[in-house]
């Protein structure tokens, strides 16, 4: 669901709202002349690394090693295209190998421009989604009966609080730790002391 600001009615939700969009037009005002931020996407990865500050006398082989060092894709490998905005039209293409020497600078790109790695490696790591799909991680199971003799879990602490007092359940601490935590906050917040603590 998404609400606009004229049915927000929270002064705090408003607040936070303001503070976040505040410096939107002119974000990029307070940079170095000869600083590029950029964002860097991947052919193999859903995820998008945003922002990303080069300075424009960088050349093409150190962009190269960063989206290395981001995505695993090795330099040789990456053929990149360049675009003025995230899933906009390409208007330069750098391939493999190409152009290593030039500066960023020479490309003229504006800031948040976004550079795209396609990986050509056939036998990438990074394919089929092998850094990012957890349901292709193997997960670690265990029996109820094997979590039953752990000495250090939950339970083990359940039981041994139950041995102490009969009458103690999970439910019932857990809704007093609520209530002293909301306690504290409140103490916090006026200085003064919830009835009952």
């Amino acid at each position: 669901m998404t609400t606009s600001s004229s049915t927000i009615k929270n002064k705090d939700l408003l607040a936070l709202k303001a503070y976040i969009t505040a410096a939107d037009a002119t974000q990029y005002d307070s940079l170095a002349a000869t600083t590029l931020v950029l964002d860097l996407t991947h052919s193999n990865l859903s995820q998008r690394h945003a922002e990303i500050r080069f300075d424009k006398h960088d050349t093409v082989d150190c962009l190269r090693q960063k989206i290395h060092q981001k995505t695993g894709t090795p330099p040789h490998m990456q053929h990149l295209q360049l675009k003025t905005t995230a899933g906009g039209s390409i208007f330069y293409e750098i391939l493999p190998e190409m152009e290593s020497e030039k500066k960023l600078g020479f490309y003229n790109l504006p800031h948040g421009a976004n550079v795209h790695c396609v990986d050509i490696n056939p036998h990438s790591s990074s394919a089929g989604g092998a850094y990012e799909n957890t349901a292709l991680v193997e997960k670690y199971k265990m029996s109820e009966e094997e979590y039953d003799k752990r000495k250090g879990t939950l339970r083990d602490w359940g039981r041994q609080k139950k041995e102490e007092n009969p009458d103690f359940s999970l439910a019932k601490h857990a809704r007093e730790h609520a209530q002293l935590a909301e306690a504290r906050r409140l103490y916090k917040e006026s200085g003064s002391v919830k009835e009952g603590f």
